[in-house]
């Protein structure tokens, strides 16, 4: 797409967010309660399936399109955390789905029938060593049978559909760490209650996250995606697109804090004069200014090599840290602009500074990224 294209996605996106404005948001953080109409809002519009192909009733956009819509939906001061989920949960079904999989469930999910919001591979004992799970499917003839648990999996109270993310070989079974673990694309309207429990999790934001136990759950064996026991690689597959998409985000947010620092800035007027014209209030949000457009230089160069197919982990990565570490500055300086009124729920810059604070954490910490990047970009000897 075109850089005129990308204004008018832009001018559209920000048109729609128009129709939820931060009272919108407010009120729903203070029930923890889920954003149906705006989710609804972005599903008919066709903003959730920007990724999934015309031939299944998509739009058939790249990366970088979805991450300006979503880019976009941050910095309106909206929360994408409520659906982004769905964007880059949905490649692993598209890249290594069956043809009946994608037939039966893609048109679907573009539509908005179905959701696909729900992500499972977070454990309590095991964290980010991903090939330590614990949660097990042993196949019993035409079905699996799912016992164990998850930890951190947001949306799953507001999804049609899951992808979890098993093991189907005993750990002591596998030559390699990665070998042995495979993805189910669980129906949870079957699956809650008849083997799964859902638990919801009250977080210091708004982010409808859960603990899910699977009590000897039957998944049919069709909903295998792709082979058992390569559910590692198709993972890492995604990754990827999940790092630039949240860098979007984040930018987003940085942009959104430095909006509303700066216009609050210009017109607080303190002894006489406003007082973004201290340089000690000036230039905090100047500088959080120049890293959010530096980290945003990084998450286009990383859109753009992902849409060419060209290998991008090291840019992913990266785009997702600085953009992240972005606009937690953003985040800080909008309080410390704000003063006492930043931590007053009716200005929403606390409840931004909450939002913002998890990509500092999940999806994958910055000290992780740091890792990647001594071993695999500066060769490094691995350092965990």
């Amino acid at each position: 797409m075109t850089s005129e294209t990308h204004s008018d996605l832009r001018s559209a996106v920000r048109e729609l967010c128009r129709s939820f404005p931060d009272a919108y948001w407010r009120d729903l953080d203070a029930k923890r309660a889920y954003p149906e109409a705006f989710v609804k809002a972005l599903t008919d519009a066709g903003y959730l399936a920007a990724l999934i192909p015309e031939e299944f009733g998509g739009s058939g956009l790249g990366i970088t399109e979805a991450s300006v819509i979503l880019e976009e939906v941050n910095r309106s001061g909206a929360n994408a955390g409520a659906c982004h989920a769905q964007m880059y949960t949905m490649g692993t079904l598209l890249r290594h789905g069956s043809a009946e999989q994608k037939r039966r469930y893609l048109p679907a999910i573009a539509t908005g029938e179905l959701r696909l919001q729900a992500f499972g591979v977070s454990e309590p004992t095991t964290g980010s060593d991903t090939t330590q799970m614990k949660t097990m499917a042993v196949r019993k003839g035409d079905v699996y049978v799912v016992r164990g648990q998850k930890v951190w999996i947001s949306r799953a109270e507001h999804s049609d559909l899951l992808l979890l993310v098993c093991r189907t070989t005993p750990a002591d079974q596998v030559k390699k760490r990665g070998e042995g673990l495979s993805i189910l694309l669980v129906d949870l309207r079957e699956a809650v209650g008849h083997g799964l429990t859902i638990r919801p999790i009250r977080t210091m934001m708004n982010h409808a996250t859960t603990e899910l136990f699977f009590d000897d759950l039957e998944v049919s064996a069709s909903a295998l995606v792709g082979e058992e026991g390569n559910g590692f690689r198709y993972l890492l597959d995604g990754l990827n697109a999940e790092r630039i998409l949240i860098a979007a985000e984040c930018v987003g947010d940085g942009r959104w804090f430095i909006d509303r620092a700066s216009k609050y800035a210009t017109e607080r007027v303190v002894f006489g004069r406003p007082i973004g014209q201290n340089q000690g209030v000036q230039f905090p949000i100047a500088r959080a200014h120049v890293n959010v457009e530096a980290a945003d230089l990084m998450r286009i160069k990383a859109a753009e090599m992902f849409d060419r197919g060209v290998p991008c982990g090291a840019e992913a990565n990266m785009a997702k840290l600085l953009a992240a570490d972005a606009s937690w500055e953003a985040a800080n300086v909008a309080v410390q602009t704000y003063g006492g009124f930043g931590f007053a729920e009716d200005y929403d810059i606390e409840r931004k500074f909450r939002e913002t604070k998890l990509y500092q954490v999940a999806p994958i910490s910055t000290n992780l990224i740091l890792a990647y990047v001594g071993e695999h970009v500066l060769k490094l000897p691995r350092s965990y």
